[in-house]
């Protein structure tokens, strides 16, 4: 402080900025926290007046609906099956944010590609895809596709391999032996291993400039490993080849057909744009580094691979979330072809006469849990590729 701020005499508290700031914001926090308590007061009021419970001891209360593709019964509590949803819309995110960042990166790559029919075909492909609302894509999938399939007793099978109606869509799979517990500790110990070696070729590469192949020595460690835990606990996983036994599915990795129909509807739409933000994030990258690269005599690939995709990445991952979140509550329209994830049975129990207000709640709380994970997540991820300036 300057000896002429400290001479200038403070002016009186209605005056002072600092003082008005903290006022102002205090007076909006009560303002805000009057208005919850009124909006509180008045729900909790008209549903003592409907008969309709005020928490969510109703959560015990038996579940009252079927499940497609779940042996949770309708007489199991009501957060039994909520837990289910969740779990079926975990099983799209977990499969489809992969699947459409890979096809993402492949289109926005081919839309550059000098090649006039594959440029070409990627621009038709983006051009209608993101143009076209999500939940008509699914109904196109399920309805011109899934529907298309041969009925449960004409089921299409390929070697006890590949089991596809217009129900099920299932595919060989694997069995848990006695010995499984054992053989997880081995893949886990290999795990580290590869973990170490990754880290060993890293630091070898930045010491000598050779190159590091940290993926091939990694996964080659990893796969020896588990290669000789399987050999000597005499085969500690099994396959498991689906069977159609009446109307009932068993063994294998199967999946309900409406299942396959939003995750390929929605997979392929998010897709659309992710393209355009790899597209435009690829141009933005500035030419020298590719006449760079031309220069030291890298390939096509390797100017794509070591030089374009890293720096185009780091422009490209903050948009690419709004995407994944996109996608993640894209999943609720399911409900139009009754696929069983949080909003579909988080409707039918609300049908079933159990208290809407309590049922949006948590079905608001599961997709705003879902996005701060992935943005958790992607944010790290973000800030990994981030340069640092000094």
């Amino acid at each position: 402080m300057t000896v002429l701020e400290e001479s200038r005499p403070r002016p009186p508290l209605w005056r002072d900025v600092r003082v008005l700031r903290v006022v102002i914001q205090v007076l909006a926090g009560a303002a805000a926290l009057a208005v919850l308590y009124v909006l509180w007061f008045n729900l909790t009021n008209n549903l003592r007046a409907a008969g309709l419970p005020t928490g969510f001891d109703f959560l015990t209360q038996p579940l009252g609906v079927d499940i497609p593709g779940s042996d949770i019964s309708p007489s199991a509590p009501i957060w039994k099956g909520l837990l289910n949803a969740v779990k079926n819309t975990l099983a799209l995110v977990v499969v489809g944010i992969p699947l459409l960042t890979v096809i993402g990166v492949l289109v926005g790559v081919a839309r550059l590609s000098t090649n006039w029919l594959v440029a070409k075909a990627a621009g038709l492909y983006v051009e209608i895809l993101r143009n076209i609302p999500p939940l008509l894509i699914i109904f196109f999938v399920f309805n011109a596709v899934v529907l298309r399939f041969p009925v449960l007793q004409e089921s299409l099978n390929v070697e006890d391999l590949v089991l596809v109606n217009n129900r099920y869509i299932a595919m060989v799979g694997f069995t848990a032996q006695p010995n499984f517990g054992p053989f997880l500790a081995i893949l886990a110990v290999a795990l580290v291993a590869a973990s170490g070696v990754w880290w060993w070729r890293t630091r070898r590469s930045e010491r000598t400039g050779a190159h590091h192949h940290r993926f091939l020595w990694a996964f080659g460690v990893f796969a020896l490993l588990a290669l000789v835990g399987f050999v000597a606990l005499g085969g500690p996983v099994g396959l498991s080849r689906p069977i159609l036994d009446g109307r009932a599915l068993d063994g294998g990795f199967s999946g309900l057909a409406a299942y396959w129909a939003v995750l390929a509807a929605l997979v392929l739409y998010t897709a659309s744009h992710v393209a355009e933000i790899v597209r435009g994030s690829i141009l933005a990258v500035p030419r020298g580094q590719s006449e760079a690269a031309n220069a030291i005599a890298l390939s096509s690939f390797q100017r794509l691979r070591y030089v374009i995709l890293p720096q185009a990445m780091r422009v490209a991952i903050p948009p690419v979330i709004s995407q994944y979140l996109n996608f993640t509550k894209n999943t609720s329209l399911a409900i139009a072809i009754g696929y069983a994830e949080m909003t579909r049975i988080t409707f039918q129990l609300i049908g079933n006469g159990q208290p809407a207000p309590q049922m949006i709640f948590l079905l608001m709380a599961g997709y705003l849990i879902f996005s701060l994970i992935i943005s958790l997540v992607v944010n790290v991820v973000n800030r990994r590729m981030q340069l640092v300036t000094r």
